[in-house]
C-alpha cells in the first residue's frame, strides 16, 4: 500500500503577494503639531476629612460640663429682673422647641414688622386654657428674628405665686404686669409682649373662641406713649383648641384659688393624660406697627387717645385672626 500523501488544509487556498510597503514622504520643514486633549486633564479632587463624630461630641460635653461649672459657682449673669440669657437660650429655648417645631409647627408671618433693635410693645390675643402661646410665641420672636431678639413677657400676678413656675419664668425674662416694669425694659430697649385679654382670654368657653375679650383699660398704650416705642399687633391662631374648654367648676376654682377650673373633653376625665394638649397647626402673625413716637409728652394721660389706640390695635388683631381662619385648612393641617 503506498504511503498517503498529506495535502495541508490551506494548499489549496491562492496564495497572496506581499504588496510593497507603501512610502510616504513628509517634507522636513513640516513641524507636526500635536492635538491637545480636548477634555484636559482630571481634575484632582482633594478629600476634606470630616470633622470626627468623637470630637464633635467631646466639644458638645466640654461646652455641657462648663456651663455646669459656671451654673455651680455662680459665675453667670442676671439682671434686675432675674432674666438669665444663658439658661434660656441653651436649656429653656431648647425645651420648648419641640413643641413649637414638631408638634404645634407653627408658622410665623410678618416677623419683619418687628424692629432690628430698640423697644417695642407687641400686643397679642391670649388663649388655650393653659397660657402655652405665650411661650410660643416667645420661640417665634427668637427665632424666626433675623436679629434672634428676646421677647420679655408680662405675666399675672398668680405666675409669681407658684412655686418653681415663678422662678423659671423670672429666668426665662418674664415679670410682673405692670407699667412701671414695662416702661423700664421698654426703655432700655427691650421687646415686651403683653397679652391685654388676661384670665378672661385663656379662660373663656370653647364657644367664643376666637372673640377677643377686653383689653382692660388700655394700660399697655400709656405705657408705649410714655416710652415712646411702637406697638406690633399680633395673632395667634391655632391655640384656641389646644384644650377645648367646655365647662369651668367654679367651686373647684374658689377652693383651689385660681381664676377658673377647665373642664375640657380629656380633663379631669383622663387625669394626668388629659392635661396633654391638641396637636393643633399654629400660625402667627405680626401685623404693621402703630407709632407712638409722634405724640407728646403728656398724649399719656389723654383717655380719649388711650382709647382710640387701644381700640385700633384690638381691631387688627380681630381683623386678622378671622383671615387667618378663613385661609386655614384645617385645624390639625
Amino acid at each position: 500500500m503506498a504511503d498517503a500523501k498529506v495535502i495541508p488544509f490551506d494548499e489549496d487556498r491562492p496564495r497572496r503577494r506581499s504588496s510593497p510597503a507603501r512610502r510616504v514622504r513628509v517634507a522636513p520643514e513640516a513641524p507636526v503639531t500635536p492635538v491637545a486633549d480636548p477634555v484636559g486633564p482630571e481634575p484632582v479632587v482633594e478629600a476634606v476629612p470630616e470633622p470626627a463624630a468623637a470630637d464633635a461630641w467631646g466639644r458638645r460635653i466640654a461646652g455641657g460640663l462648663a456651663f455646669l461649672r459656671r451654673r455651680i459657682t455662680g459665675e453667670y449673669e442676671v439682671d434686675d429682673f432675674g432674666y438669665d440669657k444663658e439658661l434660656t437660650d441653651q436649656v429653656l429655648m431648647s425645651l420648648m422647641r419641640p413643641l413649637y417645631d414638631k408638634y404645634f409647627r407653627v408658622e410665623v408671618k410678618g416677623i419683619e414688622n418687628i424692629p432690628k433693635e430698640g423697644g417695642a410693645l407687641i400686643v397679642a390675643n391670649h388663649s388655650g386654657t393653659l397660657p402655652l402661646d405665650g411661650l410660643m410665641l416667645q420661640v417665634a420672636v427668637h427665632d424666626q428674628h433675623p436679629a434672634q431678639r428676646h421677647l420679655r413677657l408680662l405675666a399675672a400676678d398668680l405666675v409669681f405665686m407658684l412655686p418653681v413656675v415663678n422662678e423659671l419664668a423670672r429666668k426665662a425674662g418674664h415679670t410682673l404686669a405692670c407699667a412701671e416694669d414695662a416702661q423700664r425694659l421698654l426703655e432700655a430697649g427691650e421687646l415686651v409682649g403683653v397679652m391685654p385679654e388676661g384670665f378672661k382670654g385663656i379662660g373663656k368657653p370653647f364657644g367664643d373662641r376666637y372673640k377677643l375679650q377686653r383689653f382692660g383699660r388700655g394700660g399697655f398704650v400709656s405705657t408705649a406713649l410714655r416710652a415712646g416705642t411702637p406697638i406690633v399687633p399680633c395673632s395667634i391662631v391655632g391655640a384656641e383648641e389646644i384644650y377645648p374648654m367646655i365647662g369651668n367648676s367654679k367651686t373647684l376654682a374658689r377652693l383651689l384659688g385660681i381664676p377658673y377650673f377647665p373642664i375640657t373633653p380629656t380633663f379631669p376625665l383622663l387625669g394626668p393624660l388629659g392635661a396633654v394638649p391638641l396637636p393643633t397647626k399654629w400660625t402667627i402673625q405680626f401685623g404693621e406697627p402703630i407709632p407712638t413716637d409722634g405724640y407728646a409728652a403728656e398724649a399719656a394721660e389723654d383717655p380719649m387717645l388711650m382709647f382710640n389706640l387701644t381700640d385700633q390695635v384690638r381691631e387688627q388683631i380681630q381683623h386678622t385672626l378671622y383671615k387667618l381662619l378663613v385661609q386655614r385648612r384645617s385645624v390639625f393641617f
